[in-house]
């Protein structure tokens, strides 16, 4: 035989030389949950090893994160009942405890990069995306909150704010109040190919963000559809994205791969709750080697074409590097 692709696989210098995909540290964002309060730590229950911590020890765990060479984060807030109301009213109260952490951070870590989450349902009795009317959820009139929590978060210090409600034309939108605001260097990353997904459970236990009533159906998109996701991308694109985001990662590998193939723009990808839970339970009960499940996963993802991966795995695999 004259070829013989075993040569290539001989030892692990060979194997180095030739690897196709590297993972590197400066390829994740790293999400985070803060909460309200002074020396606070709670751990997700669904999620091991995963956190809420109250602005203070989240400062401790950012500057842990940095010395691993971790330099962007992705901040979450976890409202109590009693601050939540139909129109999401505390998402950009400027004394709210999420944009005060914010701010915070920024200060304490000009070098850091920091993206936020603008979307609704951390803030809302209804527990939705946008204003719920009559079981509807309403596309149009939610665009104005919105816009008003990312013009909030970017006064704050965001330095990337990230759409994830997945209502029509919001990149747009957004585009405008910022640059309208003075924040034209605050980049957007949308979600733009968000899935109804049910690997979402353990990250809504730790915001307590459920839907209150109905689903998320219609406005996230359906599981089936793949090309659905380039009607997305095409209208984010244009109205104004820096980053393009695939949700969940590895149920949607195709989703990415088609992305990377029709757009320019970096491709962001979204190691989720679920995804994380479900490696994570498996390795606690001995049935797969969870810190190899984990590489190969992240592995996956790079390899369909995502330039950006957002995980909880970000701090472990820094570790791993060190």
């Amino acid at each position: 035989m004259n070829k013989r692709p075993r040569r290539n696989r001989k030892s692990a210098v060979i194997r180095e030389m030739v690897e196709e995909t590297r993972l590197s540290v400066k390829d994740f964002i790293f999400p985070i949950f803060v909460i309200d309060g002074t020396n606070k730590k709670e751990e997700v229950a669904s999620m091991p090893g995963i956190y809420r911590h109250s602005t203070d020890l989240l400062l401790k765990e950012i500057e842990e994160c940095m010395n691993l060479g971790i330099k962007a984060f992705d901040i979450f807030p976890a409202y109590p009942e009693d601050k939540k109301d139909k129109y999401a009213t505390e998402g950009h109260n400027p004394e709210t405890f999420y944009l005060q952490a914010i701010h915070k951070i920024k200060s304490t870590f000009p070098e850091a990069c920091i993206m936020t989450d603008v979307a609704m349902d951390p803030y809302s009795s209804d527990g939705h995306d946008g204003i719920v009317e009559d079981g509807k959820i309403l596309n149009d009139e939610t665009l104005d909150i919105l816009g008003k929590m990312a013009v909030a978060q970017a006064q704050a210090g965001a330095d990337i704010i990230g759409p994830s409600d997945m209502m029509d034309g919001r990149v747009a939108f957004l585009r405008n109040e910022l640059d309208t605001h003075g924040h034209k260097d605050v980049s957007i990353m949308s979600y733009t190919a968000k899935y109804a997904s049910g690997f979402y459970n353990p990250f809504r236990d730790a915001l307590d963000s459920a839907p209150k009533a109905g689903d998320k159906k219609t406005y996230q998109m359906d599981p089936a559809n793949l090309h659905e996701a380039l009607i997305e991308a095409e209208l984010d694109e244009a109205e104004g994205a820096d980053f393009m985001m695939v949700k969940p990662a590895l149920a949607y590998l195709d989703v990415i791969r088609l992305l990377k193939q029709n757009s320019r723009l970096p491709i962001a990808a979204y190691n989720v709750s679920g995804e994380y839970s479900m490696i994570k339970a498996a390795g606690e009960r001995g049935w797969l080697d969870s810190e190899r499940i984990m590489m190969e996963s992240l592995l996956s993802i790079k390899r369909a074409g995502a330039s950006i991966i957002l995980s909880y795995f970000a701090k472990e695999f820094a570790l791993l590097q060190k």
